[in-house]
């Protein structure tokens, strides 16, 4: 009986297996954390007395994580990935241990900027590890896999974490995933001591590292600029939040137009659309999410098990919509995807505005959010694969890292300004819902923008021939 050679070089051959379950079970644990503190968050707010700072536990938590991405860049080539990594990991456990004993939201906030230095290292040292160790035929199915990682804690996460939160408080669904963690790093740096014995030559990271501590103050100035925007949105005064805004929004795109492909912020055909694209897509679909559970808790009166279940279903439809798109890129092409992804996204998230409404069902809800996630699966992903495409050999890594860098803005503007119109609304009216309108209307003009550009996704003639099913 002969063995299949595919199953003894595959994903989850004796040399490749403890890397694939080392990054799986981080992905996991990553996706669990975020459902879960989104699950929870409504009860956290109205026991730390902090609605109006709900926004900013997410936004902190992103602008860390947008700093970390470009730190662990530099860390890579000079120290390799298992340093890195158990780091990254350790400052994503001291900010859940905070957060977990927090006596208010100020220090909720602090600790999930530090959560996110953490956890901005996970995406590069994953993409690192996929591009050493593993061939190319393998690396598509890796990310699918990864994919498939927020799964189960999509179905049974938020679930948990409301039944946790309900019957035993918040605070332990914090503390309670540092075991995992401790669990899930020790597993993984042994995989990533392997990977990391094989550096790339010494020239090139060493210009790499030149570039990477370059871009280190941009970064930093993204965030700072990111974090400016959004406070200025929150002072109920004219003047200072005109001029914080400007001046962030100033800051900001400065910095990100020397850390991305020319003509990103003019959406130029074809990578530097992709790039800035990825972060339409996020600022659309983070504004609406991070307030799904607030609609849903505060607004309805629904339970957070309830509102999980919303959260559950967004989860697996985005990831069915991963799938759709990875199997069937020989029929259509890969900018298509992009156009009826954001269509999608736009008609899901529409649908969900109704549950605003008193007088409409609140299970209106489940299939409207579920179908936003569809239309994200189906979008996410093809971003990535025009960049890959469109980038030449030696500048794949500075385009991923523009990508990934619009991404957490996108996600960080999104989730920011929705939360500083809802807090200037709580402090007008006394009620979030107002805000909560406004906001959304603000999400949906962004992704009506980005529907609009994703033509310019197209790609060039010579490239048509090249891939003759980009060309439909």
């Amino acid at each position: 009986m002969h063995s299949d050679p595919r199953r003894a070089d595959g994903l989850w051959s004796p040399q490749r297996r403890s890397l694939t379950i080392g990054l799986v079970l981080t992905i996991t644990l990553v996706a669990f954390e975020a459902l879960a503190i989104s699950t929870i968050m409504p009860r956290v707010a109205l026991e730390l007395n902090g609605i109006e700072l709900y926004g900013w536990v997410f936004t902190s938590f992103l602008l860390g994580s947008l700093i970390g991405i470009v730190v662990v860049g530099g860390a890579i080539d000079r120290r390799g990935l298992a340093l890195p990594f158990g780091i990254g990991l350790g400052l994503f456990a001291i900010g859940l241990l905070v957060g977990g004993l927090a006596p208010s939201m100020p220090i909720l906030v602090a600790a999930r900027f530090v959560q996110g230095l953490g956890g901005g290292t996970v995406p590069p040292i994953a993409y690192v590890a996929i591009g050493r160790s593993l061939p190319e035929h393998l690396r598509a199915r890796m990310f699918a896999t990864m994919s498939t990682a927020w799964v189960l804690p999509g179905v049974i996460g938020p679930a948990i974490a409301g039944a946790v939160g309900e019957w035993v408080g918040w605070r332990a669904v914090f503390l309670g995933l540092l075991p995992l963690i401790a669990l899930v790093g020790v597993m993984t740096l042994s995989a990533l001591h392997v990977v990391a014995d094989a550096p790339p030559d010494a020239a090139g990271a060493n210009g790499r590292g030149a570039t990477d501590r370059s871009r280190l103050p941009l970064a930093i100035l993204v965030s700072l600029g990111v974090g400016l925007v959004t406070v200025g949105l929150t002072v109920p005064e004219v003047v200072p939040a005109a001029g914080l805004s400007v001046a962030g929004a100033g800051l900001g795109l400065l910095a990100l137009r020397r850390l991305t492909p020319a003509g990103t912020l003019a959406a130029r055909p074809v990578l530097p659309a992709a790039v800035l694209l990825r972060g339409l897509l996020t600022f659309m679909f983070f504004g609406f999410d991070v307030f799904v559970a607030l609609v849903l808790v505060t607004w309805r009166g629904r339970s957070l098990t309830e509102s999980g279940i919303t959260l559950t279903a967004t989860t697996v439809l985005w990831t069915a919509g991963s799938w759709v798109q990875a199997r069937n890129t020989t029929r259509w092409p890969t900018y298509r995807f992009v156009q009826a992804g954001f269509a999608v996204a736009l008609a899901g998230l529409a649908g969900f505005m109704v549950v605003l409404r008193q007088d409409v069902d609140w299970l209106v809800g489940i299939p409207t959010f579920a179908l936003a996630g569809f239309g994200i699966g189906l979008a996410y992903s093809p971003l990535a694969l025009i960049v890959l495409r469109e980038a030449s050999v030696d500048t794949q890594g500075s385009a991923s890292s523009a990508l990934s860098l619009t991404d957490s803005v996108g996600t960080a503007l999104g989730t920011g300004v929705a939360g500083a119109i809802v807090a200037a609304s709580v402090r007008s009216t006394g009620e979030p819902v107002p805000g909560l309108a406004i906001a959304f209307a603000v999400s949906l003009a962004v992704g009506v923008g980005g529907l609009l550009l994703s033509g310019r996704l197209r790609p060039h003639p010579a490239m048509a021939v090249a891939h003759p099913t980009e060309a439909s």
